[in-house]
């Protein structure tokens, strides 16, 4: 039987602005290892909100979130911390690589934050990550004199260094051309089929959705499909 990587039970999220408003009704949810998943549904649903809950980056709900089976919520910040930089890897629409450093430099930063290697060690991993990618013949390169494009598979390298349970996009094609929205799409395919990746993303684009695993659809801050 698959491993489930990520369960949500009974997640409810409410704003106070100044009056309640319920961005998020009663998810519940199990993501398996290997399923390449879309979160789609209009602006203002809670896709994003549901995200950032799920990655641990938000911790005021209601409701439990698992990781590997391990209990997440209500542990210390710097518990979940620990848990992001092993188990998760982020892409967003924006890079935010930092443009003073290496390209290769910039895929060895959360490796050199756990410190689970050396740095020999990382900086071969980094060099691994970039070739799947596509881009480690830009390895010494400035980020800083990168396409968009390329920009972006690095920071994909930079999500998969430290070998994640978990990769998470928020809408990691929204800011690219339609050509390099399909390398990055290809990219994560190929992640899930051939090395079991387990990818989470939101996205607006139809096209990227319909041809991922599987999709969830939101609407009014429920999963209505």
């Amino acid at each position: 039987m698959d491993k489930v990587i990520l369960e949500c039970r009974a997640i409810n999220k409410s704003f106070y602005d100044p009056v309640e408003v319920h961005v998020l009704k009663n998810i519940s949810l199990r993501i398996k290892e290997g399923e390449f998943i879309s979160i789609v549904g209009r602006s203002g649903c809670g896709k994003s909100t549901l995200l950032y809950i799920l990655s641990t980056m938000d911790t005021d709900y209601q409701g439990d979130l698992l990781i590997n089976d391990e209990l997440v919520t209500h542990q210390s910040e710097a518990a979940l911390a620990s848990i992001r930089n092993q188990k998760i890897g982020f892409v967003f629409q924006f890079h935010y690589l930092i443009n003073e450093f290496s390209v290769l430099r910039n895929v060895m930063l959360p490796a050199l934050k756990l410190a689970k290697f050396s740095k020999e060690e990382i900086e071969f991993r980094a060099i691994e990550k970039l070739k799947l990618v596509g881009v480690d013949n830009l390895a010494l390169k400035g980020a800083n004199i990168l396409s968009g494009g390329e920009k972006q598979r690095v920071a994909i390298a930079r999500a998969l260094v430290n070998d994640p349970a978990i990769i998470m996009g928020d809408e990691p094609t929204g800011n690219l051309d339609s050509r390099n929205a399909q390398l990055v799409f290809d990219i994560f395919k190929e992640l899930a089929d051939s090395f079991r990746q387990t990818l989470l993303i939101v996205t607006h684009n139809p096209s990227f959705a319909a041809n991922s695993g599987r999709i969830i659809e939101m609407d009014d801050g429920r999963i209505v499909n």
